[in-house]
């Protein structure tokens, strides 16, 4: 079963249990930043198993559902937990959600993430709109066959971060006085954390923030021609003067203390688009 044959599937059942409703933006939720959920008024909810083709989030921090409702009065599909390389997926099922969002008539793409900071001037809890990205991880999403029907198999991605959705960001974040940066997201594969040598290693390299996530569903989207913001909550401090070890559950609890500051991002950037 090819790769298109698997999103028509997966379409057609999502489909049949919505209806006509016809999401105008996707947004994928990254770790501990699901409380967006509470601010929708949701009209269906999906769980991952029951989608044929989809993955399964087995993240603990991850719900696994495809949401779909209104936000900021627009119509929206939301994933409540995505996909990440490192749980054993291959990259065309890491971005299989964004393709099938993609079929369901998303316009937009706003990806959020939680990730370490590399640079002195962010601090925990602060949020960074990204402007540009690195990509380490192992593989890329495009690999492998090509079916022209998604673009093509060689998509410029120097501007895949949309700069009007950047600019609008920055205004809205200064208008309700929220610590804002701009910045380079790296990409790495996990599940480990990084060692002080490799967060240097990323620094040198051009990062500001690093994490697992992200990069594939970005470069898929730029693909299909979908216009992506992207932003990260600043979990902890990856830089020498800083550094101490790092948990998964320090990981979350900041992201839930930067998590109203990107929602409410998020939901004022859906009234522009």
């Amino acid at each position: 079963m090819n790769l298109v044959f698997q999103i028509e599937e997966s379409t057609k059942y999502i489909k049949d249990r919505i209806g006509d409703f016809a999401p105008e933006a996707g947004i994928i939720l990254g770790t501990g930043l699901g409380a967006l959920v509470n601010d929708i008024e949701i009209l269906y909810s999906l769980e991952y198993r029951g989608i044929p083709n989809f993955p399964v989030s087995t993240v603990e921090f991850h719900s696994g559902k495809l949401i779909f409702g209104t936000l900021s009065g627009k119509n929206i599909v939301v994933m409540q937990g995505r996909f990440h390389y490192y749980e054993g997926y291959s990259m065309q099922e890491v971005t299989f959600a964004v393709r099938v969002m993609q079929k369901l008539g998303i316009k937009n793409l706003f990806v959020s993430n939680a990730a370490g900071g590399l640079n002195e001037k962010m601090v925990k809890t602060d949020v960074m709109v990204i402007t540009d990205h690195i990509n380490l991880q192992p593989d890329n999403p495009l690999r492998g066959r090509h079916f022209a029907e998604f673009g093509s198999r060689f998509p410029d991605v120097s501007q895949c971060y949309n700069q009007t959705l950047v600019q609008k960001a920055l205004e809205i974040a200064q208008k309700n006085n929220i610590t804002c940066h701009t910045g380079v997201y790296v990409s790495v594969s996990g599940p480990s954390l990084e060692t002080p040598a490799e967060y240097r290693f990323l620094r040198l390299i051009g990062a500001d923030a690093v994490g697992m996530s992200t990069v594939p569903e970005v470069i898929v989207a730029t693909q299909m021609g979908i216009p992506v913001f992207a932003i990260s909550c600043i979990t902890d401090e990856a830089f020498p003067k800083h550094y101490e070890p790092v948990t998964i559950e320090s990981v979350v609890a900041a992201a839930a203390i930067a998590e109203p500051k990107m929602t409410l991002i998020m939901k004022e950037l859906l009234k522009i688009i």
